[in-house]
């Protein structure tokens, strides 16, 4: 590339040929897009879910039992399973591609010695750029002609002062080995803003060898498995060693008492798909579904749905600074004088506020001082201003962010900028540059007079070679730039000076009147620090890592609460020499670069955190992509990061991902429920096979029994269970532990101790009714399975409450076929029971409520523990 850019002409550019030859051996300009996921594939990844794959083999055991009903409503969980997931998936796509838009849809380009527009997937090395105000920059380019030329980088670096641009030396810079310091000031990447100026750039890289395509490449390597799938892979295999083993018991047991094989063998396959809660898939589906749906509704799109839960499962929350925690915006914040200090209230770039000195509020007729001041920022700028266009809109700044701020705090004190330079016209500029860091101006005041304006940067201008003031003057102004510079602040120092006429160009900037410091930031969102505070009390521990300056990231973190004021900041620019310990215990990272982004996250993960990782810009999206769950803005994101992430928020409020969280964390509690009631339920059937022979109970249910009871119980009941609100203090409390298992945290001896009530009440109505010649098997058929739903009722998060009304009604629905179970004919020789007398009906019921009370007594005598979401008894 090198020798081809040796040859271009910057006052020519390429030719046509040339252009469409380089276009075919280089390739188009543009990031390779992930492929369309087929649908089979789609599915493919659906039904290689672990708890699918265990309701695939008891499809295959209910067939070969020859229970053809049951498998079929087996295999009809599984299609509602795998349609809701592929449903949401593509719906997630659909509205992540809705919110996608071109970086760069065109360029301006110099071919055949004249200016014409060509698509920004055309450019080719060699190119000559012509950029201008407001032009998104569509390829890698060092810049060969500059006025003025500032450009907008944070969406690359996170820095939200946009950098000066000069002209290289020569336009093959990029190729030579000693022009580092020349590429710093001359380099312009893919995807950067030009905010001012104007100027002209020979393309160096474009597609995936642009500064863009080396970060895509970053992106390769997956998260992996979230933690509630690894939880459920958990769960998976400890159901299935502990099924097949206490069923292979009963097997032996009945054998023994010489019970026909054929009717154990049975009998053993339906405790194994019994013991296995088929609807486990479908509840976590619905579950995570109505959290996408909600999250939806909060200006939110998952794009995958166990990143609801996984959410629920964060201890760390990464973010980024500009535009997260920040609004994304300079707004000039202190003003500082020889008579003193004020301070300035607004938003954004909104000319309407308030400036206050020593609590009072002060204007421009009452502060003569700060009238000087921001009158001569005002005038000294080449920004504008620029009103919504809808009445709920926000103000916006053509041009350089921090001149717009300066514009904004003159018209916070009553001044109008646009009203002071129409009176003081300007008719002379020397423009800013990287070099000089200072900017001036000269304004008509008279026929013959002039008003020569400077600003710039303090340690340039407060020197006696510009100002003519006394040293202790220009030393409390240097003192006081200092510490506004320590606070994060972006200063500014304003001089001026009138002249009877206009002196020579090379007087402009000496004799100047220092008129004061005017101390701008990217301010932080309102809620940031409600956000952050949030995080904190659910256990969830907020990080920053940012491209920007350590003094800017600090006084951001300190401001919304992330460390204390003065708290401990990395600069990753000396991070070889911290240890990796550093990483994992730090909180704020300050010029990070997308590697040491994903170096961070890499290592809060190793040490067993579980990371959601916020970010907008291109630099983000290795991070996004490596952390276990990527949360883009989508209003001011960029589409790498967008593709990279797996939640989206509309909105680009930080206090989505907190709402998120608290849903996630409703999800895995409705999981846990839900196991709870659905082991409970098969460990009892399994405990009432096992002991019913020792009670002289030949066998106490037949296998379509055992089936009947465990679809009506697991099925609608089971699935409602999914649509339980949050208990009210699911944010007070600590992220669960990541390695801990979802039947962890004492829910293996909630289940063991409210499966044992439920098999007690089961045994004894049988023994009862074998003891007195009554239908004893169809009674403890009828007690199994009421017994079971009155626990459902039992494990509402809100019992007697109206919420989830779901429940109560699938309950009914439930209750209603299992009396049809006993009282339809057709029912009573597919299921071998028999009527039960009313009066022993209503004992029976009686008896059953004990699952109600078992599930919320339990909760009294074994409070919840500490841990997290999942403890038992909230759970529960």
């Amino acid at each position: 590339m090198a020798g081809d850019l040796r040859l271009v002409t910057p006052d020519a550019g390429l030719s046509t040929a040339d252009a469409r030859a380089r276009l075919d051996r280089d390739g188009p300009n543009t990031l390779p897009s992930r492929p369309g996921v087929p649908l089979w594939r789609r599915v493919l990844s659906q039904l290689r879910d672990p708890l699918i794959v265990v309701l695939l083999v008891a499809v295959a055991l209910t067939v070969v039992t020859g229970d053809w009903t049951d498998a079929a409503v087996i295999v009809l969980v599984i299609v509602v399973n795998t349609t809701v997931g592929v449903a949401q998936e593509v719906k997630a796509d659909r509205a992540i591609t809705a919110l996608a838009a071109m970086t760069a849809p065109e360029a301006r380009v110099l071919r055949d010695g004249e200016q014409r527009p060509v698509p920004a997937a055309e450019v080719v090395v060699g190119d000559v750029l012509i950029l201008a105000e407001g032009d998104i920059v569509p390829a890698d380019a060092t810049v060969v002609e500059a006025a003025a030329l500032l450009v907008d980088e944070s969406a690359l670096t996170g820095e939200s002062v946009p950098v000066e641009k000069a002209a290289a030396s020569r336009p093959d810079a990029a190729s030579r080995p000693d022009a580092t310091g020349d590429l710093e000031r001359a380099g312009v990447s893919a995807g950067t803003v030009v905010v001012r100026g104007r100027g002209r750039a020979v393309v160096t890289a474009t597609g995936t060898d642009s500064a863009m395509g080396r970060i895509a490449s970053l992106m390769a390597t997956g998260s992996g498995l979230t933690p509630l799938q690894r939880r459920l892979i958990g769960v998976g295999r400890a159901l299935a060693v502990i099924a097949i083993l206490l069923c292979t018991v009963v097997l032996v047991l009945g054998l023994v008492r010489g019970e026909p094989l054929e009717l154990m063998v049975v009998t053993a396959i339906s405790l194994v798909v019994a013991a296995v809660p088929e609807s486990l898939p479908a509840v976590v589906t619905l579950a995570l579904a109505l959290g996408a749906r909600r999250m939806a509704a909060r200006h939110a799109l998952i794009r995958r749905l166990p990143a609801v839960e996984t959410l629920g499962s964060v201890t760390v929350i990464a973010t980024d600074k500009t535009g997260t925690l920040t609004e994304g915006r300079m707004v000039a914040r202190r003003l500082w004088t020889a008579t003193g200090t004020a301070e300035i209230e607004g938003h954004g770039y909104e000319p309407v506020g308030a400036v206050h000195r020593a609590g009072v509020r002060v204007t421009a007729a009452t502060a003569p001082d700060l009238n000087d001041l921001l009158t001569a920022a005002a005038l000294c700028t080449d920004a504008a201003l620029r009103a919504p266009t809808e009445p709920t809109g926000d103000w916006t700044a053509l041009g350089d962010p921090t001149e717009a701020a300066l514009l904004a705090a003159a018209g916070r004190l009553g001044l109008d900028p646009a009203g002071l330079k129409a009176a003081l016209p300007r008719i002379g500029e020397i423009p800013f540059d990287s070099d000089r860091k200072r900017m001036t101006t000269v304004h008509r005041t008279t026929d013959s007079g002039a008003r020569i304006v400077c600003k710039g940067a303090p340690e340039v201008l407060l020197h006696g070679a510009f100002l003519e003031e006394p040293p202790e003057l220009l030393d409390r102004a240097v003192t006081q730039a200092h510490a506004l510079a320590e606070g994060g602040y972006r200063v500014l120092a304003v001089a001026h000076a009138d002249r009877d006429i206009v002196p020579p160009v090379e007087a402009w900037e000496t004799g100047l009147r220092l008129l004061g410091l005017v101390a701008i930031r990217d301010p932080a969102r309102p809620s940031a620090r409600a956000t952050i505070a949030a995080c904190q009390a659910a256990g969830i521990s907020p990080v920053l890592i940012t491209g920007d300056h350590p003094a800017t990231a600090r006084a951001v973190a300190a401001e919304v609460g992330i460390i204390p004021t003065g708290g401990e900041v990395v600069d990753c620019r000396r991070l070889a020499a911290i240890r990796p310990e550093d990483l994992r215990d730090a909180t704020v990272f300050a010029r990070a670069t997308p590697e040491q982004k994903l170096d961070i996250v890499t290592a809060r993960r190793t040490a067993g955190d579980v990371v959601a990782m916020t970010g907008d810009g291109v630099n983000d999206g290795p991070a996004l992509r490596r952390a276990d769950i990527g949360v883009a803005m989508g209003m001011r994101g960029t589409e790498v990061a967008r593709q990279a992430a797996d939640l989206v928020l509309a909105d680009d409020e930080l206090a989505t991902v907190v709402a998120a969280a608290e849903e996630g964390r409703r999800v895995y509690a409705n999981i846990r429920r839900f196991l709870l009631y659905g082991l409970s339920g098969g460990t009892a059937e399994i405990a009432v096979m096992l002991a019913g022979p020792f009670l002289g109970l030949p066998l106490v249910l037949l296998p379509a029994q055992i089936l009947w009871v465990n679809l009506l119980t697991h099925g609608l009941p089971g699935v409602a269970l999914g649509s339980e609100p949050a208990p009210p203090d699911v944010m007070r409390r600590p992220p669960r532990p990541p390695a801990e298992s979802v039947l962890g945290a004492g829910l293996w001896p909630r289940i063991l101790r409210v499966g044992t009530v439920i098999a007690a009440v089961t045994l004894g109505i049988a023994v009862w009714g074998h003891a007195t010649g009554r239908p004893w098997q169809s009674m403890a058929f009828f007690a199994l399975g009421a017994t079971q739903l009155a626990a459902a009722l039992g494990s509402r998060a809100r019992p007697g409450t109206r919420t989830n009304p779901m429940l109560p009604a699938a309950v009914a629905a439930a209750l209603a076929l299992q009396f049809a179970g006993l009282y339809v004919p057709f029912l009573n020789e597919l299921l071998g029971t028999r009527p039960v007398a009313l009066v022993d009906l209503l004992a029976i019921c009686a008896l059953s409520s004990l699952g109600y009370v078992a599930i919320r007594l339990d909760r009294v005598l074994h409070p919840a523990k500490s841990t997290a979401t999942g403890s038992p008894a909230r759970a529960g």
